[in-house]
């Protein structure tokens, strides 16, 4: 939870204009990546865990090799229909994002996966889908153990 707030504090910053993409956005990534990694380690025993894992270093890794920003790529926008952010993100309005473009690196694991589902519309990256299964797996694991829990062991009384 800290993760995320700073996260999303950090880029609602810098989209108000109180700090400088350059600055906001490598500091961002760079507490996400230490508070989430802690986490991570720490429950280390929850299998889905590792996909969680797995997400956070590929857009960890796009991240840092475009110096603090998840390349967006404009035609997955326009796919979606939210063309409208490609001025933003050529200004890079937040501490997280820019566009895309030929000078970007590792660009297949920016955010280039267009996604419309269920009035859900987003441009989202490879790291965000490992990040999604790793989630929906320790859910379930989670929800399991509890049932086998809350089962107990079974007496059986076998006695005539």
């Amino acid at each position: 939870m800290a993760a995320a707030l700073l996260e999303g504090g950090l880029a609602l910053a810098t989209a108000r204009g109180l700090l400088a993409p350059e600055v906001a956005g490598p500091a961002a990534k760079a507490l996400v990546v230490a508070l989430v990694g802690y986490g991570l380690w720490a429950n280390a025993h929850l299998r889905g865990l590792w996909f969680v894992g797995l997400g956070l270093a590929c857009n960890a890794l796009v991240i840092f090799a475009n110096r603090g920003h998840m390349p967006v790529s404009p035609e997955a926008l326009y796919r979606v229909g939210l063309e409208s952010y490609i001025p933003k993100l050529q200004q890079q309005y937040d501490a997280v994002h820019t566009l895309m473009d030929e000078s970007s690196r590792l660009w297949f694991l920016g955010d280039v996966i267009p996604v419309k589902v269920l009035g859900y519309t987003n441009v989202i990256s490879l790291g965000d889908v490992y990040l999604m299964v790793g989630i929906a797996l320790t859910l379930l694991e989670g929800a399991l153990e509890a049932k086998r829990k809350r089962q107990g062991a079974l007496e059986i009384d076998l006695r005539f």
